[in-house]
């Protein structure tokens, strides 16, 4: 998610289980704890490999692997000096610990995925129920927050903490709920084109819970659909895109297309552009504008060699273009052509 969402869902999360006196100060710690796991992104800075401070975000420092061990050390740190932490130690280890794993986990219901289990050479687990980011799920992270900030030790700081969980949590099933429904008409339509089996993923668009847009592996490429759960009531329909499916199975063997292949698990669009393999990741983004494409493998005679990877540049975007397209096929079923 966001790092504005996890702030707030860090500190609601800390001032929930810490003692109500401690409460202000728990909004506050909770907020740090919740953006430590994303400053992997400052030593990534390092790296001129895009494909590497792609794939190593949300890695080691998101591994419910680790951060057990590093919300003992924080623990045990602020223990050892006393103060809130040394007057409630099992309060404030819940705490620490439940915000630190909350973070990757709640990283993990977006597309983009998150190495839970870092170093295992698992797939990132990308449930793909909620967009990078949601105004709808931050909200009553954001109100519950600003209640608790203001009730102080009060009783009522603690119900507004409650209900924000309560809110939140209750938003994350319902996307799940949402995707389950777009999942089985995605089924029933794409069983009809012979596609029963074929890998697929469904993730909502930009902003919402509402419309969704579905991708399925096909033998020359892939399909994509989208579904409005406001308006969408007959058959989903899918239109086809093309992939060189040759030259990426021609350049398995390159490590940059192989960690590519792996992060994605298999969802991304070959081309070959003057004798250079583009990759683009089919999670992010739509038909034909993408968020991450990168120039992979280079055609050598016969045979694609590692070179130098370098992101290919999307055109500019009009955000506010893309949200006014999003809104209206929300409340606005498309024209049969």
């Amino acid at each position: 998610m966001d790092s504005v969402t996890h702030l707030f869902y860090g500190g609601v999360i800390a001032a929930a289980i810490a003692p109500k006196q401690h409460r202000r100060a728990a909004l506050l710690a909770g907020m740090a704890l919740n953006t430590l796991p994303d400053l992997d992104v400052l030593p990534l800075l390092l790296s001129d490999d895009p494909v590497v401070r792609m794939t190593c975000h949300r890695a080691a420092t998101h591994s419910w692997l680790v951060l057990p061990l590093v919300a003992w050390a924080l623990w045990a740190f602020f223990r050892r000096r006393g103060g809130r932490v040394a007057q409630a130690p099992t309060r404030w280890w819940w705490a620490i610990f439940a915000c630190l794993m909350a973070h990757p986990l709640l990283d993990s219901f977006t597309i983009y995925g998150t190495q839970l289990l870092w170093p295992l050479p698992i797939p990132p687990l990308m449930w793909g129920s909620l967009f990078i980011v949601d105004p709808l799920f931050t909200l009553p992270w954001l109100l519950a927050f600003a209640l608790a900030m203001l009730a102080g030790a009060r009783r009522w700081g603690g119900r507004a903490l409650a209900a924000g969980i309560a809110l939140g949590v209750g938003y994350l099933g319902w996307s799940l709920a949402a995707k389950v429904a777009v999942e089985r008409e995605a089924d029933r339509a794409l069983a009809r084109m012979g596609l029963a089996d074929a890998p697929r993923f469904s993730v909502p668009m930009p902003l919402n819970t509402l419309l969704w847009r579905v991708v399925a592996m096909t033998p020359g490429g892939y399909v994509e659909g989208f579904r409005s759960l406001a308006v969408d009531r007959g058959a989903m329909r899918f239109v086809g895109h093309p992939s060189n499916v040759q030259a990426l199975r021609e350049a398995g063997e390159v490590p940059t297309v192989q960690r590519l292949v792996w992060f994605t698990h298999g969802f991304v669009q070959a081309r070959v552009v003057q004798d250079t393999l583009v990759l683009s990741d089919l999670r992010m983004g739509s038909e034909p504008d993408y968020f991450f494409r990168f120039a992979v493998a280079q055609r050598a005679g016969p045979a694609w060699q590692p070179m130098p990877v370098r992101e290919v540049a999307a055109p500019p975007r009009d955000m506010g273009t893309m949200w006014h397209s999003t809104w209206t096929r929300i409340w606005n079923e498309p024209v049969e052509p």
